[in-house]
């Protein structure tokens, strides 16, 4: 049995005061009780608060548990909670306060979180709440890799695999192996979608990225030489015109990964990215249209090792006035893939909208071999997707400033959250390893076919 892969996570408080999602309102009259309610809160969060004077924010709400407790014993029923309209304005109509607010819980904590009062909210939505993952095998008591009673593999290939093996009269393999990459997490540092990057952010996400042992995109443009120690982990990105000025990285020593934007003629500079370094795998990256199904499977035809299919970063197909989401175009494409029996010879990553680690599990139930993150990141490091960065505006929680060891242990502690949740689920599905997760769909629920079999169950009455 191989070495289990564990990240070891280090809690790390927040810069900046979080946004809590509920708001204290206290009203005047106070009855003068002898032992008041605020003394009784288990949390001391009364004790704790402070007012940051920066943000103008009292930090009870960040700090509050919500148990409500203050609420029930205050004799003058005084104390009273709402939902705090600031953390109603986080995020977008995608990204949410809740997938921010837990994600900054993660990053701080390195911990799953739990609801103790349980989940309350609606049962499906729009993208990835219109599907669910099938939890029967939660029942068994064995089934529980977190603990260590069972190991629960979730590292996958990256790389082109053949569909056949061919052997001399002696036996000996004469087939030619293409390179393959093993990473222990389906998981890659995606380019960043916007916001100010800093040359701390990069390198702060290099070093993560070096600790987790996986690949980190980057533009070529964007390399610079304090990088080059991570080279093993480092995947440059290029298109047509950055591979003319850049393609010299290519040369450096460690690098065994690197994408290319896809565009009609990319397999020359494929072809001479290769003659530059035999030993490369090459990602053509190529965006989730109407004309991704095509082009995937000429990509296969043509020898591609990886495809990397991007949605915008909401999940959302490309210029359609009806977009389709990513599990759905990721779902149709790896259904046509199979039809022809070529799926097995190309590794898919799937990037856009991924931003909890549920996602990342039903991405992969979709047919993706592995998903790249990108906006997650930035939220780890307390942003707050207000988007002012890309109107030129200064950035509430100084972005451009952060310390790189603090960056490095919150990224480390989402991904160290992340991981244990992809084993709980795997567990719970009854699923050992993340490579027989992809495009398990039998294992999963989409809300359009129980509404057409139930629909179908009530027509044939």
């Amino acid at each position: 049995m191989p070495e289990k892969y564990h990240i070891s996570i280090t809690p790390t408080p927040p810069r900046f005061t979080p946004i809590g999602k509920v708001s204290a309102i206290e009203r005047d009259g106070c009855l003068g009780c002898a032992k008041c309610a605020k003394k009784s809160c288990v949390y001391d969060v009364y004790r704790n608060r402070s007012f940051d004077s920066k943000q103008l924010l009292d930090t009870m709400d960040s700090l509050c548990k919500n148990c409500f407790r203050c609420v029930q014993e205050c004799k003058g029923r005084l104390i009273s909670r709402s939902i705090n309209p600031e953390y109603k304005r986080l995020g977008d109509s995608y990204w949410k306060p809740d997938i921010i607010a837990t994600t900054w819980y993660q990053a701080e904590t390195g911990k799953i979180p739990v609801s103790g009062a349980g989940y309350l909210g609606p049962f499906t939505g729009h993208g990835f709440d219109s599907m669910w993952t099938d939890m029967s095998e939660i029942v068994r008591p064995t089934r529980d890799g977190i603990h260590g009673r069972e190991y629960i593999s979730t590292s996958v290939d990256l790389g082109r695999k053949l569909v056949n093996l061919e052997f001399d009269k002696e036996g000996r393999l004469v087939s030619n192996l293409p390179p393959i990459i093993n990473i222990p997490m389906p998981i890659i540092f995606n380019v960043l979608p916007f916001g100010k990057v800093s040359k701390n952010m990069r390198l702060s996400m290099a070093k993560s990225a070096a600790k987790l042992d996986i690949p980190m995109l980057i533009e070529a443009e964007e390399y610079f030489d304090e990088l080059a120690s991570y080279n093993k982990i480092m995947m440059p990105q290029f298109s047509i015109k950055t591979f003319e000025t850049h393609k010299e990285l290519l040369e450096k020593g460690g690098i065994r990964l690197a994408e290319f934007i896809y565009e009609e003629n990319i397999m020359e500079y494929v072809a001479q990215a290769k003659k530059i370094n035999p030993e490369l795998i090459v990602s053509v990256r190529l965006r989730l249209d109407k004309k991704a199904d095509d082009i995937t499977q000429r990509l296969i035809n043509d020898g591609v090792e990886i495809i990397h299919l991007y949605a915008d970063y909401q999940g959302n197909e490309h210029d359609a006035a009806q977009p389709r989401f990513i599990k759905d175009m990721v779902r149709d494409i790896h259904r046509q893939l199979v039809a022809k029996a070529i799926r097995d010879e190309v590794a898919i990553i799937a990037s856009g909208g991924i931003g909890l680690a549920e996602h990342l599990a039903k991405v992969i139930l979709c047919g993706a071999d592995a998903a790249a993150i990108d906006l997650t990141l930035l939220i780890a490091l307390e942003c707050r997707v207000c988007k002012r960065c890309t109107k030129g505006l200064s950035c509430p929680v100084e972005m451009e400033k952060i310390d790189i060891k603090w960056a490095r242990r919150r990224i480390i502690n989402l991904m160290g959250a992340w991981h244990s949740q992809l084993i709980e689920v795997m567990g719970a599905m009854g699923i050992r390893e993340a490579r027989r997760l992809r495009g398990e769909i039998g294992r999963a629920m989409f809300l359009e076919d129980l509404e057409r079999d139930f629909m179908n169950a009530i027509m044939c009455k």
